[in-house]
C-alpha cells in the first residue's frame, strides 16, 4: 500500500503564492508518475500536472494552470511539490497528490487532499 500525504494549504489573497508537498511513502518506485489533481466546490476532478518523480522528465500541465504553476519533485525523499503563483479565487479546491504508473494523469493512488482557499 503506498500513502500520501499533502500540506501547506491554506487561505491567500488573489495574486498571492503557495507551496504544496506531498510526501510519500509504500511501494513508490512502482507507480513513479505523481501528479496534482484538484476538485472544486461542486465541480469534478481536473487534473493539474504531473512529473515522473524519479527523473523529473515527462512534466505536463494543464492550460488553466501553465505558467502559474510549477510542479518539482524530489525522488531520494520522495516527496512532490507544487509552487502555485499568481493564485486566483477559481483556483480555490482540495488539492490532491497521486501516483500512478503512467504519464497520462491516471492514478492507482491518492492523498487526503489539502485545501487552498483564494479570496480577499
Amino acid at each position: 500500500q503506498m500513502q500520501l500525504v499533502e500540506s501547506g494549504g491554506g487561505l491567500v489573497q488573489p495574486g498571492g503564492s503557495l507551496t504544496l508537498s506531498c510526501t510519500t511513502s509504500g511501494f513508490t518506485s512502482r507507480f513513479p508518475y505523481m501528479s496534482w489533481i484538484r476538485q472544486a466546490p461542486g465541480k469534478g476532478q481536473e487534473w493539474l500536472s504531473s512529473l515522473n518523480i524519479f527523473d523529473g522528465r515527462n512534466k505536463k500541465y494543464a492550460d488553466s494552470v501553465k505558467g502559474r504553476f510549477t510542479i518539482s519533485g524530489d525522488g531520494l525523499k520522495n516527496t512532490l511539490y507544487l509552487q502555485m503563483n499568481s493564485l486566483k479565487p477559481e483556483d480555490t479546491a482540495v488539492y490532491y497528490c497521486a501516483a500512478g504508473r503512467s504519464a497520462d494523469g491516471n492514478y492507482n493512488y491518492r492523498g487526503q487532499g489539502t485545501q487552498v482557499t483564494v479570496s480577499s
